[in-house]
């Protein structure tokens, strides 16, 4: 297994050369005040005033001014074209949690990847956060402390089959897959709670829920066993 190029106790920020609305990097770093940027994510971190304490990438979107003011000892290239950098900066973090910011927005193909991604190294916790919403992959079970009313949308990348508690719409039994159904523009009714059969469900919340989606990936690893998601009285 290929040794992290930087490790964190706590959670880290990380930066795309994506959209960069004002206010995101912000955003995270009040969260996660390490800075890790994704080749060409150098130049957006530099333009708000921030250093990132490691540039991870092809290098081949790194403006070579950009490149220059960063301390040769924080630059880090994989040198591969099989994967994206957001994929070469994932895979290089070893933390609790990473809020990435600037990799929604902009061209599709990019944030398709991004998604991709999410779910090929569902091992690395990581919530994007885009100008209205924020997306994370879903472990295989969680509990969120949403609103009434807020919207839940579950996209699968994989066939999965889901269970829940607190949707307008349960989706007790429901099959998901990339070609079939999904579960689009649902809404909370009060807390949510989640579970899954396997890996492949992105979870799309509003941004304003952010923080309830980070205490509830920081919870869901020690309360896998507490929720059943059978409804009572059922088979």
């Amino acid at each position: 297994m290929r040794t992290p190029i930087v490790h964190g106790f706590d959670p880290i920020t990380r930066v795309g050369a994506g959209d960069l609305g004002p206010g995101d990097l912000e955003l995270a770093l009040e969260r996660a005040p390490t800075l890790v940027a994704a080749d060409g994510g150098a130049a957006a971190a530099l333009r708000v005033g921030h250093d990132p304490v490691a540039v991870i990438g092809d290098f081949d979107s790194l403006p070579a001014d950009v490149r220059a003011r960063i301390a040769p000892d924080r630059l880090f290239a994989v040198r591969e074209q099989d994967t994206t950098d957001f994929d070469k900066a994932l895979r290089s973090i070893d933390a609790p949690l990473i809020l990435a910011v600037g990799f929604l927005g902009g061209r599709v193909d990019h944030q398709l990847a991004a998604f991709n991604t999410l779910v090929r190294h569902a091992d690395r916790r990581c919530i994007l956060i885009g100008s209205h919403e924020v997306i994370f992959h879903a472990p295989p079970q969680i509990e969120l402390a949403l609103s009434e009313g807020d919207v839940v949308s579950l996209f699968a990348l994989a066939p999965v089959r889901g269970w829940s508690r607190g949707l307008e719409w349960p989706i007790d039994g429901l099959e998901m897959a990339p070609a079939k159904r999904m579960s689009i523009s649902n809404r909370a009714l009060g807390p949510v709670r989640l579970k899954t059969d396997g890996h492949g469900v992105l979870v799309i919340v509003p941004r304003g829920a952010l923080d309830v989606v980070m205490q509830a990936i920081a919870r869901s690893c020690s309360d896998q066993d507490r929720f059943d998601p059978a409804p009572r009285g059922s088979g």
